[in-house]
């Protein structure tokens, strides 16, 4: 009944809503806070410095200056973290505006600096929301000056509009933005932890309900929303932000594993004692992970957790080998002890998210961030209060570490598999293209070019060509209304001065809430009005600016043609086939090692690297406009299996290597592995370029292959706990086979069929 009240309910909401055209503005007060701050800012300091200073450059600089500061970059957090990535971004511009100035004089050598300075800008986005969100602030300040006539004697007066707008733009942001909300992503995080524990106790108590499952799916849903929000990662490469990364995966998979097994075990009261110890130990620190998260006192008993993991351990090996019973025990036990170990480790990454794990805690959970192998026991921290205390520095870990920690993850993307490489060589070649471009046409101002360009690139050759009719005809409609209201208004600078606040209100208003040709046009008109009170031209300033954006937006459409046409959605596929091979790569050798038949620990680092190129190339690909022809079912349904994959490897290199020489059942579970890694490599295959390959559908692995190691095992005497652990992990991935191949095929089709359809 409430289902069908709340249906009723929507359609009543639906028909009398009011349905607004697509080319007007949507109402955000986040929008409206911007617009308010800018139309302060900017008229303002654009005034001072015309009016009172009396230096074109010093208003130029202001005015580009505040759009930059206020419109074009969105720093988020605390009100120190904004001060913190204003000041950065400050810094950072007046560098580049004194780059811009020297080259500037010399349209080759202007060019010729571009390409790697853009592409360190935009590369550096891969450090962090704030480094993301600065980018295009940041290359503005470079390509205003580098594009415009100047000499080395202008930069003080550059300087002084850049550092006038940067102090009324960020005094701006701290006093005219709402109290933050939190930190979002740690919110989730807690509520996913609080979902889970409260299914765990559900079960615990035999009172578990389907709502407690579908709670905890939603959670996860919820803290995946959030995690993917952005088209680029919501944390950076500090030790913090690191850990709070890597919780959101280890959360997702606990979720799987809590879902799954009480799907098999729904009365975990009728389960062994020591096997509910462990379960009701694991509960009970999700709750505590959960506390960590939402900032209040108190520290999770993670001795006891490991205690319970112990004990566990020493009750299977007590049984001695009765083949039904133990098989049993060490189908549950793999249950209790993936989820106990998931949620020791999310814990651990929680404790540091939040500045409270101690020095040696870090160091053991960065090496697993990293793909390395975990510290040995010896290194482990100590049991009791002092391994995990009260909030201590942020960070905790020595800083070098820290920075070479950062420095590895950023290596890691210095690949044409990597989403942020491939658009940073594009952007920084698609710049220093339009400074050339606007040197050798002759234009009368330069830095629109190089702006058009950079506002209409995206990632892909077709979404840069809808961007770009649809920037020429949001600057047409601009030029013509500019045109008209200077017409109507004439060139008078107290018509201007009136005419400036409403354009620039909706010119900063635009973003996020209106179409794009809307920003453009808006901005077309900011543009004229501005220009005309430095030198009044009247509506010819107008066709200037659409003649530089159309060269701007042809200059982008080339570049993007030429290179990559097929952007993010051509490095999701090979992110995906690298994610596949190289997570049945580490599959292999994790096996291998669990049962002895490797000597040396399984190397990660491959698999890691993989999953966070992934991650990246699908957020730049959701963030891309327009028709996605991958499903996004498909696409996540292909990511989880690369998750599974990855994180049944990391679970088994966490087993101990027996000592014992390998028998016929360790050879049949290492042979059953490599048969596994041999169909992922071809789904890797399936999913990467096509390479003139027909296309031929994907079949999962025959049942028959995949059964082989039972019949092994039944036969097996030795090492018997060891080989069936191995066996249920293995087990564990098989049942989602099946469910890859049509996504995997969808994504096939897709890579065959020409790049502008």
């Amino acid at each position: 009944m409430s289902e069908m009240l709340e249906g009723e309910a929507a359609s009543v909401r639906r028909a009398f809503a009011v349905r607004l055209p697509a080319w007007m503005p949507r109402w955000s007060a986040e929008a409206a806070l911007r617009a308010l701050r800018t139309v302060i800012v900017v008229p303002g300091l654009f005034a001072f410095a015309a009016k009172v200073i009396g230096d074109p450059q010093v208003a130029t600089f202001a005015a580009f200056g505040g759009f930059a500061t206020l419109v074009m970059a969105g720093f988020g957090g605390t009100r120190r973290d904004k001060l913190t990535a204003h000041l950065g971004l400050a810094v950072v511009g007046s560098a580049l505006i004194a780059l811009g100035t020297v080259v500037g004089s010399s349209p080759v050598l202007a060019a010729l600096v571009t390409l790697p300075t853009a592409f360190v800008v935009m590369f550096a986005g891969v450090a962090g929301p704030a480094a993301a969100s600065g980018v295009t602030a940041a290359l503005v300040a470079y390509v205003l000056p580098a594009a415009t006539p100047g000499t080395a004697e202008m930069i003080p007066s550059r300087l002084a509009g850049w550092w006038m707008a940067s102090v009324a733009g960020t005094a701006a942001v701290l006093l005219l933005s709402p109290r933050p909300p939190g930190h979002r992503l740690r919110a989730c995080a807690a509520a996913c932890g609080d979902a889970l524990a409260d299914q765990l106790d559900a079960a615990l108590r035999n009172e578990l309900t389907p709502e407690h499952a579908e709670a905890s799916v939603a959670a996860k849903h919820a803290l995946l929303s959030e995690f993917t929000a952005t088209p680029y990662r919501p944390t950076g490469l500090g030790t913090t932000e690191q850990a709070l990364d890597n919780l959101v995966g280890l959360l997702e998979w606990c979720t799987a594993v809590v879902c799954e097994s009480l799907a098999e075990y729904r009365d975990l009261s009728a389960v062994p004692a020591v096997e509910r110890e462990l379960l009701t130990a694991t509960a009970r620190t999700l709750r505590d992970m959960a506390a960590v998260l939402s900032d209040e006192r108190g520290t999770p008993d993670l001795p006891a957790l490991r205690e319970s993991l112990e004990t566990s351990v020493a009750h299977l090996r007590g049984l001695g080998v009765i083949e039904t019973r133990y098989r049993d025990a060490v189908h549950l036990s793999f249950h209790a002890r993936t989820l106990a170990l998931a949620v020791q480790q999310a814990t651990e990454d929680a404790l540091i998210a939040m500045g409270r794990a101690d020095p040696d805690m870090i160091v053991g959970r960065r090496r697993r961030w990293y793909g390395l192998s975990a510290d040995p026991p010896a290194t482990r921290p100590p049991a009791g209060p002092t391994a995990v205390g009260e909030r201590g520095p942020r960070g905790g870990a020595p800083r070098t570490a820290a920075l070479a920690g950062a420095a590895t993850v950023t290596w890691r993307h210095v690949s044409v598999r990597s989403a942020w490489f491939l658009s940073s060589v594009r952007g920084a070649v698609a710049l220093a293209a339009a400074i050339a471009v606007a040197d050798a046409t002759g234009v009368q101002h330069g830095f629109w070019v190089v702006l058009g360009t950079l506002s209409v690139l995206r990632t892909s050759a077709a979404s840069t060509g809808a961007t770009a009719l649809r920037a020429l005809a949001g600057t047409v409609a601009g030029f013509v209304v500019g045109a008209l209201l200077l017409l109507t208004l004439g060139t008078g600078p107290t018509a201007l001065w009136v005419a400036l606040p409403v354009a620039v209100v909706v010119a900063s208003y635009a973003p996020g809430t209106a179409p794009f040709a809307v920003g453009q046009a808006a901005f077309t008109i900011t543009v004229s009005v501005l220009y005309n009170l430095v030198a009044p031209a009247g509506w010819r300033v107008g066709m200037l600016r659409l003649e530089d954006v159309a060269i701007g937006c042809a200059v982008s459409l080339v570049v993007g043609v030429l290179l990559w046409p097929r952007g993010a959605s051509a490095v999701v596929g090979d992110a995906l086939a690298d994610a596949f091979r190289r997570g049945g790569d580490y599959l292999c050798q994790s096996v291998a090692w669990a049962l002895g038949v490797r000597s040396s620990p399984p190397d990660a680092a491959p698999a890691v690297t993989a999953g966070l190129r992934l991650d990246d190339a699908l957020r730049g690909f959701l963030a891309e406009r327009g028709t996605k022809h991958m499903p996004k079912e498909d696409l996540w349904r292909l990511v989880g299996g690369t998750v599974r994959l990855r994180l049944t490897g990391l679970s088994l290199a966490g087993l101990p290597s027996p000592d014992a020489e390998p028998d016929p059942a360790s050879r049949a579970l290492s042979a059953q592995a490599t048969r596994l890694t041999g169909w992922f490599g071809e789904v890797a295959g399936h999913l990467g370029p096509p390479t003139g390959r027909p296309f031929v559908p994907l079949r999962p692995p025959s049942p028959e292959s995949l059964r082989l190691a039972r019949s092994a095992l039944d036969a097996s005497h030795r090492n018997i706990a060891c080989t069936l652990w191995v066996a249920q992990h293995l087990e564990h991935i098989v049942p989602y086979l099946d469910g890859l191949t049509g996504p995997a095929d969808q994504i096939a089709r897709l890579r065959r069929a020409p790049w502008w359809r």
